[in-house]
């Protein structure tokens, strides 16, 4: 374990650094914040190096990490100047960004994808990912203009969800459209104006769903990718739901069906 005590080490100007995104993006690496985060980055997964504070290190047995990678250790209040969290639990590391196959989701044997155009909240995104890990999804993908998915509050709000299922980003829709038609997947989007509810449609079979922006919902071009529209049940006086919650109920009436 080695030491560090200035503001002016390498490795702390780097993990500030990695507080923003394009430095992530230059380094292709993520940071896992939180003993909960980290205690889910699968075995086998790449981690260059952990940091925890002087009172985790007392407090923790760190040969298990130490196995893995470098562990540094620093003062607690020069570890809280290094974390995105208010209050954080005193351990971080720095991952690989992970690195799905595409190609490979589209051979599963009914495939069940969640498509997202310019979702932009950090905790919607991070929750639509953790719910679709819940509902056993084949993969997730994220237009252009979408929150980065290594954002720290969108990490956070997967809890660990995204080392269990693909994510794909800046994806192009009409592209992914494309291939959703080769391979005989409905992509249906959840719409104000749609004729038919979740549950008449047949969800056993190979299917998608596409979510829009939190504020301006999905665009026209978007829509019109689409096989058909859905809309999801409102009985009381509310306009629209949550992105994430819209998401959510669409999600579990796949369940709902194929778990009969």
């Amino acid at each position: 374990m080695k030491r560090i005590e200035s503001r002016d080490n390498k490795w702390v100007k780097r993990l500030n650094g990695l507080k923003i995104k394009k430095n992530r993006d230059k380094e292709g690496v993520f940071v896992a914040e939180g003993l909960r985060f980290i205690s889910e980055v699968p075995a086998d997964w790449p981690v260059e190096v952990y940091a925890v504070s002087e009172t985790f290190s007392c407090e923790n047995d760190l040969s298990a990490y130490e196995k893995k990678a470098e562990v540094l250790c620093l003062p607690d209040a020069l570890f809280a100047s290094v974390c995105d969290t208010e209050n954080p639990q005193g351990i971080l590391a720095v991952c690989k960004k992970l690195n799905w196959d595409e190609d490979k989701v589209f051979t599963k044997e009914t495939p069940f994808f969640v498509l997202a155009e310019e979702l932009n909240d950090p905790g919607n995104l991070g929750t639509v990912i953790r719910t679709a890990d819940a509902c056993g999804a084949d993969a997730v993908f994220l237009s252009k203009g979408s929150v980065d998915l290594y954002n720290p509050k969108v990490l956070r709000s997967t809890m660990g969800s995204l080392f269990h299922v693909p994510v794909f980003q800046n994806v192009d829709l009409k592209e992914i459209s494309s291939q959703l038609k080769e391979n005989h997947i409905p992509l249906y989007a959840a719409h104000l104006k749609g004729d038919t509810y979740p549950y008449g449609l047949d969800l056993k079979q190979s299917c998608a769903f596409i979510i829009g922006n939190e504020a301006r919902g999905l665009s026209d071009d978007a829509a019109d990718l689409c096989n058909r529209w859905v809309k999801i049940p409102m009985p009381g006086q509310a306009e629209s739901l949550n992105a994430s919650i819209a998401a959510g109920v669409l999600m579990y009436e796949v369940v709902r069906q194929r778990l009969k």
